[in-house]
Parts: structure tokens; sequence; C-alpha cells
């Protein structure tokens, strides 16, 4: 397989035909992520990713080189794969499954990694017609997913590295949109989730928790979210009346 077919992005445009988590944005610079990560290794420049789906390459960092930041696909492909296809069904893995799941319980041994953002997406469901809400921290503040990382080897070309992003049972702020959302790891946690050496899954998967739903906010935005190929500012401008505070009512 040449590398063209390897790095061929998927068709992604509605988003709310994505699974959970089918996208999200990551626009904190070089500074702020220093600030939350100082050990890093990191390029000149961070451009702003208003607009990250599946296939395209995300910021990264993992157990194996905690030090710095890399950019793997988005859509975990097992080495043992045939071809790369089977990634855009792999964005996403269940965390009660990880353990045992043919494509995930390696990477989970050996092979975990944060994934960088500053929040994600998510569309409410009908009555409210689709409406695309960006999901934060209240601060606003670079946070990070917890994900696992493989390398999948071609016939002939360079290794492709690709990764996948992990989600829980969703939390109240979430139940509205959908019954998952990615897991939010504190950052106490990152030490243990990017621990050097082989750990006991047991140890791994106490660690993915529901995010606090109090601690995060979720505010409607533009729909130029739903194709992929924007990667505009305007993609994260809240809409409607009072949008900068608004949110989506908690179940009762």
């Amino acid at each position: 397989m040449n590398g063209a077919r390897r790095d061929r992005l998927p068709a992604v445009r509605l988003g709310y035909n994505c699974p959970m988590c089918g996208r999200f944005y990551f626009t904190a610079g070089v500074d702020e992520v220093r600030r939350g990560f100082p050990q890093l290794v990191l390029p000149a420049e961070l451009p702003a990713r208003y607009n990250v789906a599946p296939g395209q390459r995300v910021a990264v960092i993992t157990n194996t080189e905690p030090a710095t930041l890399q950019f793997f696909r988005w859509g975990l492909v097992p080495s043992w794969a045939k071809d790369t296809v089977i990634g855009s069904r792999m964005i996403n893995a269940r965390s009660e499954t990880i353990a045992e799941k043919p494509a995930f319980r390696a990477a989970l041994k050996a092979r975990r990694c944060l994934i960088l953002a500053n929040g994600f997406f998510e569309w409410a469901l009908p009555p409210q017609a689709h409406t695309p809400y960006r999901i934060s921290l209240r601060d606003g503040a670079l946070f990070v997913l917890a994900g696992l990382w493989e390398v999948w080897h071609p016939g002939d070309g360079d290794p492709l590295h690709t990764c996948t992003i992990i989600t829980t049972a969703a939390n109240d702020l979430m139940a509205p949109f959908h019954h998952r959302m990615p897991v939010i790891l504190p950052p106490d946690d990152n030490a243990a989730w990017l621990a050097p050496n082989p750990q006991p899954a047991e140890h791994l998967t106490a660690l993915l928790r529901q995010y606090p739903a109090e601690a995060m906010l979720a505010v409607p935005v533009s729909s130029l979210v739903n194709n992929a190929r924007v990667n505009l500012p305007e993609v994260l401008e809240p809409q409607g009346e009072n949008a900068g505070t608004q949110t989506l009512p908690l179940p009762m």
C-alpha cells in the first residue's frame, strides 16, 4: 500500500453523524502547553486546530517518549492489521472493555498516551435540531484525554503511528448529548497513565473515570463545525442569546 493511501483522510462532514468522541479542538499555543508540561520538547509554533477530525494528526505525549510532543494519526491501526482501513472504526475505545479487546489490550499494557485538547464537540439531539456545542473546562484551560497508540508497519515505507481516544459513561453534563464521553484525565493522574513500564490493567482502568460535570461547560456554536474541512476560529464562536454563558440544561 502506498503512502498516499495510508494517509488518506476519511470523508467526515456532518458532525452529528460522528461517534463519541468524534471531533475536538486544540488551540493552545507553545507558551500554554509549556506551562502545563514544562518537560516537553516543543516545536517553535503550534498552529491552532479549531476542528480536529478523525484521520488527522493530533498532538500526543506517549509513555515511551514523555519529554517530546509528537503527532499521531487519529484512528488506531493495530500492528496486526492487514491495512489501515480499520483505523476509521477505531477512533474511540471503551474503557470498560479495552483490557479484553484484541485491538486495544496490548496497547493498554505498553502504549498509552495523553492527547492534548482545549475542548471537544457534541451535537444536541432533537428537538434541538442537532445544534453543535463545544464542551470545555469552565476555565477554558488546556486538558488531556486518555489515549492508546500503536505502530503499523507497511510492506514498504515508513511506520504509521496512530492513536485512539478512550471513552467512559457520560456525566450529567454530557448525558443529554450522548451516553458516552471522552476520558479527561486530571493532572494528578497523568504520571500514572504514562508510567514507562507495562502496568496491571486494573491499575490503569481505575484511572478512567468521569470528569466532574460541575467543572465543565457546554456552549452552542456555529454549524461551521459540521464541515471537518473548516478550520477557522469562527467555529468556536458562541451562538444564540446569552450564548457566552448558555449551557444545555441538565437532566432532571
